[in-house]
């Protein structure tokens, strides 16, 4: 059969699809991602074919000037779940910034080259990542399969139930819905109605492991998470083991490369952890290096490492709570210390020190002296490290993968309608 993955231009949305890829490939399907034309170098440097589409999003640029015109102005708690809080202007009031504000500004740009690519390729089945709303509008064009690929906790699913069940407590008159009303705007076009399955896929691919999962009413395709960083050199003094308990602090890169900057001050942590007796790896680009006043000795600052060569070698992990270093550390049963800020992590640090594999600490909490108090328990409590182990193991009875290649097969054919007889082409 005939697989396209699709997804925004953001990278680290990306990287966790290429190990499913190969294994589709390696069953002997045809594969290709489609995405702005920024990512076609990630995508060809993962030996995939890329096919651009569309313009690049200017989503940095738009926060920017939102954040001008609003600097106050509170954000939308994706991650919000209490029935109090969860009224209908709330919900009003959520989905009126991020749809205009977020997820139209990332997929306008792309979805009539994406739709027009599709209807001319004909894919039998499309795996768009959960923002990539482009993916079910195409999808639907041209009669494919379509199914989301998550990189986090299923908040969109989550906080869209809530969204349905208030908006239909409401007066006829009152219920309007912006992400149905700008979905089936965009499908018009392609002759194409709104559908709810265009908002959460008809089903879902997930990595995420079931103890972390939210209960959601959904079809979901389990997946164990296979690390994966991009291009990728292990550097000499990876080589050998280190000679002092090894701390990795990484804060990823949408913070430098789409946001503002770090939500937390490095300076300060570094300073604070100065006198243990630990090797601090710390991944910061060479603007954020160059900021520092000063660096301690116990801290080796590196530009890029590659994280599935770097945490098997840690005995913590301080991180900002992204899919990649949070899914890295869980394979590789290594407590977590996570800064959380933005979308799913701060649920994604309660949920991880509920299950006792880690600790949390919200970004504007995140001083020096805190950020010493609770590595100094990850580092000597062993039940951290215990529990890390039990969610590894957890995580290595997920199907791979290689695994999980059947299952989506069924899945495309039930779904498109027997079109998986390309498989012989």
């Amino acid at each position: 059969m005939r697989v396209l993955f699709t997804s925004h231009a953001e990278k680290s949305h990306f990287l966790g699809m290429v190990p499913l890829a190969w294994a589709l490939r390696n069953a002997g399907h045809e594969v290709r991602v489609a995405s702005q034309p920024e990512l076609t170098d990630v995508i060809t440097g993962a030996g995939l074919t890329a096919v651009p589409v569309g313009t690049d999003h200017e989503l940095r640029r738009m926060t920017q000037v939102m954040r001008r015109m609003k600097p106050d102005a509170p954000a939308f708690d994706m991650a919000e779940d209490r029935p109090e809080v969860l009224t209908w202007e709330h919900l009003r009031w959520g989905y009126d910034g991020v749809v205009p504000w977020w997820w139209r500004v990332v997929n306008d740009p792309m979805i009539a080259g994406l739709t027009e690519y599709c209807r001319q390729w004909e894919p039998d089945l499309v795996i768009w990542e959960p923002l990539t709303y482009a993916g079910s509008i195409a999808a639907k064009a041209c009669g494919a399969a379509h199914a989301r690929f998550m990189w986090g906790l299923d908040l969109t699913a989550r906080m869209r139930g809530h969204y349905l069940r208030v908006m239909a407590q409401q007066p006829p008159g009152a219920r309007r819905d912006v992400l149905a009303e700008w979905l089936g705007a965009r499908a018009e076009r392609f002759g194409v109605p709104f559908s709810e399955d265009m908002t959460t896929g008809q089903f879902t691919i997930d990595y995420t492991p079931g103890s972390l999962r939210l209960d959601l009413p959904l079809t979901y395709v389990p997946l164990r998470y296979i690390p994966y960083n991009g291009v990728a050199v292990v550097p000499p003094w990876l080589h050998v083991p280190p000679a002092k308990p090894r701390v990795c602090l990484t804060l990823g890169t949408s913070a430098t490369e789409r946001l503002d900057g770090y939500s937390v001050d490095v300076q300060d942590i570094l300073t604070h952890l100065a006198d243990l007796d630990i090797e601090l790896v710390a991944t910061l680009p060479q603007k954020q290096q160059g900021e520092l006043r000063h660096v301690p000795d116990n801290v080796r600052l590196v530009s890029f490492v590659p994280l599935h060569a770097l945490t098997p070698t840690c005995s913590v992990m301080i991180h900002h709570g992204g899919g990649g270093s949070f899914s890295t550390s869980v394979v590789n049963a290594v407590p977590q210390l996570i800064l959380a800020d933005m979308f799913d992590a701060p649920l994604k640090g309660e949920l991880l020190a509920q299950q006792g594999a880690g600790l949390t600490l919200h970004s504007s909490q995140a001083t020096g002296p805190r950020v010493r108090e609770h590595l100094l328990r990850l580092l000597n409590e062993p039940s951290f490290t215990q529990a890390a182990q039990r969610l590894r193991q957890e995580t290595l009875a997920t199907p791979g993968p290689n695994q999980i290649v059947p299952e989506l097969e069924r899945l495309t054919a039930r779904h498109r309608g027997g079109a998986v007889s390309r498989a012989a082409r």
